[in-house]
């Protein structure tokens, strides 16, 4: 008799879904709904394709491929179908400036992340989920000696991005 696959879905979703869900965060420059909306279809396929899963890598490192590449496709689709007016852009850029507590700081950082590359995006937000450079190497396709110095460029960049916010 063949074992359900629900076990072990439902002890892949517990361990996993905080770190899809902070990566599609970073992806959607925050928007909670949507990086739910995300995660959703991230597990779907996870749940489809569960059987499939040869074990080449770790369960995560499975997963994150599948949240970059649903991310990637996300964006991608959502550039091609709106583009935010100059209006827009200063509308958000004022209530950035704005923000005073931790958790409106919170945004803030996501909208920093929306606004990096999207390889980028990918490397801060595993930074951000305290992978090692090892684990961002191997989804990402570099040595890990490359990875450090992409972080520490993207870090600076951020950086940039949110002292512009503050000043502007």
């Amino acid at each position: 008799m063949r074992k359900s696959k629900n076990e072990p879905f439902e002890k892949i979703y517990r361990h996993h879904h905080p770190m899809v869900l902070q990566m599609c965060l970073g992806f959607v420059k925050g928007d909670k709904d949507t990086a739910n909306d995300l995660a959703q279809e991230i597990f779907i396929s996870v749940w489809s394709h569960l059987d499939t899963f040869r074990g080449a890598s770790s369960y995560k490192t499975w997963i994150y491929r599948i949240t970059v590449n649903t991310c990637l496709n996300y964006v991608k689709k959502e550039s091609k179908k709106r583009t935010l007016s100059t209006l827009e852009i200063e509308n958000q850029t004022a209530n950035v400036a704005t923000e005073k507590t931790i958790d409106d700081q919170i945004p803030k950082l996501y909208n920093a992340i929306g606004q990096l590359k999207k390889i980028d995006r990918l490397i801060i937000m595993m930074v951000l989920e305290n992978q090692d450079y090892e684990s961002i190497s191997e989804v990402i396709g570099i040595n890990p000696i490359n990875v450090r110095v992409k972080i520490h460029r993207i870090k600076k960049r951020l950086e940039k991005i949110l002292k512009n916010d503050i000043d502007e």
